[in-house]
């Protein structure tokens, strides 16, 4: 069974509480097993992180209610990751789920920024239902919390915030729209200066996560012309992570499809395989474009073969 599935199913028993783990961490261990987590989301190690981030569920509920703040943030930490997950492998209504129960966790743990990435979660959600406007309206009243202009990953979280916000204009046609957002988001990021690291976003915010942004943000426009030229201004190695590199050549790999440049974007996608196998093998998205490829013209020996180990070679 492919990894992606086994991830799901295994997060959908830990947030049902069906089966158990007798090797749940203990309460001291949760911050070395986040630690974990968060460095497989972010190195694209999908098979240990099947394994980990269930476990991790389970055993902040286990803990039971009455618990430190610290050991509740931790279990919100673990939803917001868990819905991220569940987003990119494109399994909704879990994530739904999973985003709602981070809302609650973190707003029972009294963590602002928490709060707003579970909201920023939830906005994305809601434009992957097509409701664009409901998903503009979310992310941008969270990002005007005046929490968040208190502290430097106040600013950070205000600016993923204010991304989320540019994508949800783009699907709704609004390119006009989605370069004014864009902008702000990345005059907050120059004034930051730098890369700002977030716990509860690990891929961080810095001009570089903006510009990789603006390139799917055109792509969703119908403007693949536009996400080229925003690739070309942004070297991918300055990303943060393996995961943000992986998402670079699969965004690229998508525009080079609408262009009709075949060969260029098998490449790109061969590329984004080099960086994390399973994260290409994994997502729908990437599958679906490597399956209309394969439909759609002359193929290739590299093009079969990525196929094959993607598993979507008919």
């Amino acid at each position: 069974m492919p990894v992606g599935q086994v991830l799901v199913g295994r997060l959908r028993d830990a947030m049902l509480g069906i089966g158990q783990d007798n090797e749940l961490p203990g309460p001291e261990q949760l911050p070395a097993e986040l630690a974990r987590v968060h460095t497989d989301f972010h190195t694209c190690h999908y098979t240990n992180l099947a394994v980990r981030l269930p476990r991790l569920i389970r055993a902040g509920h286990a803990i039971g209610s009455d618990v430190e703040a610290e050991h509740l943030d931790l279990l919100g930490q673990s939803y917001l990751l868990a819905t991220r997950m569940l987003i990119k492998l494109d399994e909704q209504q879990l994530g739904w789920m999973a985003a709602d129960r981070a809302r609650h966790v973190a707003e029972a743990a009294g963590h602002p920024l928490a709060v707003a990435e579970a909201a920023r979660n939830l906005a994305v959600l809601a434009r992957r239902a097509g409701w664009e406007e409901q998903a503009l309206s979310i992310a941008l009243n969270a990002a005007a919390d005046p929490s968040l202009r208190t502290s430097r990953s106040g600013a950070a979280e205000r600016g993923l915030l204010i991304q989320s916000a540019a994508y949800s204009a783009a699907r709704s046609g609004d390119r006009a729209g989605m370069r004014e957002l864009t902008d702000e988001a990345a005059a907050i990021a120059a004034h930051l200066g730098g890369h700002t690291a977030l716990r509860d976003h690990g891929g961080g915010f810095s001009p570089a996560t903006v510009q990789l942004h603006r390139i799917s943000a055109e792509f969703s426009t119908g403007d693949p012309s536009a996400a080229l030229n925003a690739a070309r201004a942004l070297p991918p190695q300055s990303l943060p992570s393996v995961e943000r590199r992986a998402r670079y050549y699969t965004d690229v790999a998508a525009a080079l499809a609408q262009r009709g440049r075949r060969d260029e974007c098998v490449r790109a996608l061969l590329a984004a395989e080099h960086q994390a196998p399973q994260e290409t093998h994994s997502r729908p998205a990437v599958r679906s474009l490597i399956t209309g490829l394969l439909l759609s013209g002359r193929t290739t020996p590299e093009l079969r073969a990525l196929a094959a180990r993607a598993g979507t070679l008919p």
